[in-house]
């Protein structure tokens, strides 16, 4: 695959790419690594990998903003379907577009914000993908990726599968084990992740509009995406696809719990943990305000004792205790 005037475009990104990848690279080699193992290049692509995904963390908040703005407008949505229900002529289909459209800029949302951190990552991926290529067709090296660089990075293997190996033109068995163990973890990443935001954060106004339907078929749709691209997508792009899928898992799982969408089962669960937590709390002040009472009475009854110890004695007296 030859990106040809797309990978022209994308020059400018693809010199960022390089020099990310060269700065971990160089990293890993001045802690001892050696340079031209596999492993050093795989680990270079995972932190070029956190590194763009750290960035796009203020898009991963719009995005939730928008959707919680979506749930809010879903009723309104359900109302607008209902009106134009069993009408099917093109008048009433356009005139219910214009309704949804208007609801949308009046509300500020967008149904496609789910898919806004992906979009942007696209040309992130597409220029790893034109260095890794250009990389194994010993092309020149782009930025800080010098020529011997690319080289070692084209030439790079990992248990003796070469980085710039796909799983359909693979030149010996290790490449297509090692793809096709990735493929599968991706699919399932990619699954787990649509399947929490599908069955635990959602309201139940949201399971019935047409986002929850479109969220459904996504369900199953992109991990079949996965599938069939991985098979052509070399090794060292698919380690950052990889990495990507887990950080969006482990991102998600973290919202989901901590701030869930209102009305969602996820909210639900947190609400009973949050009371559980109070009842523990609750329960757990009385016994200290007994033992506090406890230690306090402890503490006079010291006082006490003390007092009735030191008290004063009399010269004569004093005198009398010194002869005997």
């Amino acid at each position: 695959m030859d990106l040809g005037f797309i990978g022209t475009i994308l020059w400018p990104l693809k010199w960022v790419v390089s020099a990310i990848l060269v700065g971990f690279h160089w990293i890993f080699e001045s802690i001892g690594m050696d340079p031209g193992a596999g492993i050093t290049w795989v680990l270079s692509i995972i932190f070029l990998t956190f590194v763009v995904r750290a960035a796009l963390i203020p898009i991963f908040v719009r995005q939730i903003k928008s959707q919680r703005r979506m749930l809010e407008v879903a009723p309104q949505l359900k109302k607008i379907q209902e009106k134009y229900k069993g009408k099917k002529d093109q008048f009433s289909r356009e005139a219910m577009s214009r309704e949804t459209m208007a609801l949308y800029k009046e509300t500020g949302t967008n149904p496609l914000s789910s898919c806004l951190p992906l979009l942007i990552q696209m040309p992130i991926f597409f220029s790893l993908y034109s260095v890794l290529h250009e990389a194994q067709i010993n092309k020149t090296g782009i930025g800080l990726l010098t020529n011997d660089l690319a080289a070692s990075f084209g030439n790079a293997s990992l248990f003796g599968a070469p980085l710039h190996e796909t799983f359909t033109n693979a030149s010996g068995w290790e490449v297509r084990v090692i793809a096709g163990v990735m493929i599968v973890v991706m699919t399932a990443s990619q699954f787990i992740t649509q399947l929490q935001l599908v069955a635990k954060n959602m309201s139940p106004e949201t399971k019935e509009s047409p986002m929850y339907r479109q969220q459904k078929m996504m369900l199953y749709i992109l991990p079949l995406v996965f599938v069939i691209s991985g098979l052509s997508f070399p090794l060292g792009v698919m380690f950052y696809w990889l990495a990507s899928n887990v950080w969006t898992m482990a991102q998600q799982y973290f919202v989901i719990r901590s701030m869930p969408t209102p009305g969602s089962e996820a909210a639900l669960a947190r609400e009973a943990r949050l009371a559980k937590k109070a009842q523990r709390r609750g329960a757990a002040t009385p016994v200290l305000a007994e033992a506090g009472a406890g230690a306090g009475a402890a503490e006079i009854e010291a006082v006490r004792v003390t007092t009735q110890r030191q008290q004063p004695v009399g010269k004569n007296r004093a005198k009398k205790n010194g002869k005997k």
